[in-house]
């Protein structure tokens, strides 16, 4: 590898929003983010779905067999 080419990877620590950290290593000293999978809907399972225009419906109704 060339000298002086590649950044320096250092221990880090990533602090979401919500107060959860992780430690890890990186480029970039310390990271703050908005949202982790500590507190993102989707993962905590507090995520609703909404078929507002009735597509699933649809096309169940289109490929049910007769």
């Amino acid at each position: 590898m060339k000298q002086e080419l590649h950044p320096e990877y250092i221990e880090t620590k990533i602090s979401c929003a919500c107060g959860s950290t992780i430690e890890t290593r990186a480029t970039k000293a310390d990271i703050k983010v908005e949202i982790c999978a500590m507190c993102h809907p989707f993962y905590t399972g507090k995520a609703k779905l909404i078929d507002t225009e009735g597509r699933v419906e649809r096309f169940m109704n289109k490929y049910k067999k007769k």
